[in-house]
């Protein structure tokens, strides 16, 4: 059987002054304290210099639509390219400015990393001239930004004939 260790003076001193802020029991008396044993308090050591800063992560590759990034394995690629990734939501951008499409986008995009979305769609549409229209040609921009492309792990439209709508595969959250 272990013997119980013994208590040191401070450990004393400390249990006598928890000891006298509580009313004892009837017909019991309180222990007497032992002297207060005196500590000496010594400032810790100044560190030398401040630590180094974190190194900076480099930036992502920029993102481009249809192009598989590096670090994304292809199998996961190829489900993302060719739709089989069912995005769990969907922003449609028809009607709206270049400016509201792009707040709508962010915060889009910032709300379903926040939930722990895996696939979302962004549906630009084709746009009416060869190049496509406004918010489609301004979307890789977009989702280059800052703010933006580190939640990113690939984008890609669904289906080759339907150049308006892109799925984007978001990074988990840490």
């Amino acid at each position: 059987m272990r013997r119980a260790r013994a208590l040191t003076e401070e450990e004393r001193a400390l249990w006598a002054a928890v000891a006298r802020s509580v009313r004892p029991l009837p017909g019991r008396a309180l222990p007497e304290a032992p002297p207060a044993p005196s500590v000496t308090v010594t400032p810790p050591p100044r560190p030398a210099a401040p630590p180094p800063p974190p190194a900076p992560r480099p930036p992502p590759a920029e993102l481009g639509i249809g192009v598989q990034p590096p670090g994304l394995d292809a199998k996961r690629w190829t489900a993302l390219r060719r739709g089989a990734l069912k995005p769990a939501r969907t922003l449609d951008l028809h009607g709206m400015t270049a400016a509201r499409a792009h707040e709508a986008v962010r915060g889009f995009l910032l709300a379903a990393q926040a939930e722990g979305l895996r696939v979302v769609c962004i549906v630009t549409g084709k746009g009416g001239t060869p190049e496509g229209g406004v918010l489609r040609r301004e979307l890789p921009h977009w989702l280059n930004a800052a703010d933006l492309r580190g939640l990113i792990l690939g984008a890609a439209h669904p289906h080759k004939a339907n150049a308006g709508a892109v799925h984007l595969l978001l990074r988990r959250r840490r």
